[in-house]
């Protein structure tokens, strides 16, 4: 159990909270009440859904801040999953004259969100002219009052001062948008990120307000505009529209099969055959720990992984090379990025793209289905995989069953190699 699931536990027992909730359908604690087990500000954030401690999940609850220092706790319907990112691609390139927002460089949202202006996504997405970058950063939310839906139907909330945070705002000449950006690959977003600030500038502008989220990773822009139906409706949201762009890398059929043909094949390591499906969020959380260093735990509460998944998908980076497990003096696991994973992180982009292609066409299993999928163009069938499977020594699969599970990673893998190709 995590440091934040102990400290609520003891806040749900001290101050009696689901008695509490049963009889008024919320309960309201404060940032002093808060600090008494863990430091506020680790103990209220939650991103994404998956990220809830425990004993909120276990009896579906969330919490929202209402001021400065006080939040409340009910079943909100607190979170929105995103719709699947669109397969449509549009390549862009970054300016011949900008050096200083070369991909590699992109390690924060904010410079994310200038290369997107630079690169004239932005432009393209919001549809608007003369944008100009506005607001940004945190703020206070003054007052208002919205509905939202709980399990004991729509409850009225009053904010008075919280604080709000706008990571951009653009402003044209028709619309005001505001921007929640993230770099980490998630399933869901926390609805209040877009709310709260929409309904504050809302307030202050004539203009139509737009709220939209930007998730950057690899090279990889994903954009949505989303729209509130009912503004007094924390729930009124829908999606608008969603696109997809990337930055080229004129990476080609030729240099794929190039290295299919050069890689030298490696032993399999004494690592569980991954069972990470999405290769862009391993890339992506080796993009993470190419900030720093982080134990098991940060990993699950600070990204969009539950346990089970922090433990595939640092096995898969480990599976690769690119990243190391560790214990610190006080028995702690870290995982940081290998040698090997720093150096692949320092290339530039096209580079660091094929060098990952590398790592996971070293391994047979990998080289031997691209190969075939190359040769008769279409993916093999699972069946045909899993003999391929079995033929190349895995570690620790045995079970049919497992070895069919597995499958879909090898299927998950080629499918983001060859969408690495630019036609």
């Amino acid at each position: 159990m995590g440091l934040n699931d102990t400290a609520w536990e003891n806040l749900f027992d001290k101050y009696h909270i689901l008695s509490e909730i049963d009889r008024n359908g919320q309960f309201i604690i404060s940032a002093n009440q808060v600090k008494e087990f863990r430091e506020p500000r680790l103990m209220t954030k939650f991103d994404h859904k998956v990220n809830l401690p425990t004993i909120f999940a276990a009896n579906n609850l969330s919490i929202l801040p209402i001021t400065r220092g006080d939040y409340i706790i009910s079943s909100f319907s607190a979170y929105k999953e995103f719709d699947e990112p669109n397969t449509e691609v549009q390549r862009f390139s970054i300016p011949a004259h900008i050096q200083s927002l070369m991909p590699q460089f992109l390690v924060s949202e904010a410079i994310a969100l200038n290369c997107a202006n630079a690169c004239g996504i932005l432009n393209d997405f919001l549809e608007d002219d003369e944008l100009v970058p506005t607001v940004s950063g945190r703020m206070s939310s003054g007052g208002f009052r919205f509905d939202i839906d709980t399990a004991f139907g729509t409850k009225c909330i009053t904010v008075n001062n919280s604080q709000i945070e706008i990571d951009a705002a653009y402003e044209g000449i028709h619309y005001l948008s505001l921007f929640e950006a993230k770099r980490d690959l998630s399933d869901d977003f926390l609805i209040r990120q877009l709310y709260y600030p929409f309904r504050v500038w809302s307030g202050r502008v004539t203009k139509t307000v737009k709220p939209v989220f930007l998730i950057f990773s690899n090279g990889v822009f994903n954009l949505y505009q989303y729209q509130f139906d009912n503004p007094q409706n924390y729930n009124s949201l829908h999606l608008v529209k969603q696109k997809k762009y990337v930055i080229a890398t004129e990476i080609g059929l030729a240099d794929i099969e190039n290295l299919l043909r050069t890689v030298p094949l490696v032993h399999e390591p004494d690592i569980s055959f991954p069972q990470a499906d999405r290769m862009s969020r391993i890339v992506n959380l080796i993009e993470l720990l190419n900030e720093k260093s982080m134990s098991k735990q940060d990993i699950t509460s600070e990204y969009a992984f539950d346990e089970r998944q922090t433990n595939y998908y640092t096995d898969a980076g480990r599976y690769l090379g690119l990243i190391d497990k560790s214990r610190d003096a006080d028995g702690i696991i870290l995982f940081q990025l290998s040698a090997l994973g720093r150096r692949v992180m320092e290339l530039e982009y096209k580079e660091r793209q094929l060098a990952i292609v590398s790592q996971i066409l070293a391994h047979k299993v990998f080289n031997e289905t691209l190969r075939l999928h190359l040769e008769c163009g279409e993916m093999p069938d699972k069946q045909t995989i899993v003999q391929i499977m079995k033929r190349s020594n895995l570690y620790h699969v045995e079970a049919e069953s497992t070895y069919l599970r597995r499958s879909s990673t090898v299927v998950g893998w080629i499918n983001w190699i060859l969408g690495l190709i630019e036609e």
